[in-house]
Parts: structure tokens; C-alpha cells; sequence
């Protein structure tokens, strides 16, 4: 496997570990830890998909 390819296991384990983001501070613009943590997951996700097809296309 690729390095790109592992990189989207992130995103899964990231998320799938409740514990790991189940608190409600920091508080980021009014909304609690657990959804804004989720939330900025999505941009991430997103970059790190795209990677691993750029970087997959050339191989």
C-alpha cells in the first residue's frame, strides 16, 4: 500500500475513537469540542482523499 492510501485510515480512526474528542470544552465560536472536532474533519478528509487520487493516478 501506498502512503496515501494509509493516510485515509485517519479520518476513521479519528472519528471512530469516541472517547478521544467526548468533552464539551474547548468551545470553538459557541459550539462544544465533540462538533467541532467532527466538523473540521470534513475539510480534512476531503485533502486527503484528493491526495491519494493524485497521487494513485500516476501510478
Amino acid at each position: 500500500m501506498k502512503i496515501f492510501n494509509i493516510l485515509l485510515l485517519a479520518p476513521f480512526v479519528g472519528l471512530l475513537w469516541v472517547p478521544f474528542y467526548n468533552f464539551q470544552g474547548p468551545v470553538l465560536l459557541g459550539f462544544p469540542f465533540f462538533y467541532w472536532y467532527q466538523f473540521a474533519w470534513v475539510p480534512v478528509t476531503s485533502v486527503l482523499i484528493w491526495l491519494a487520487w493524485k497521487k494513485g493516478e500516476r501510478a
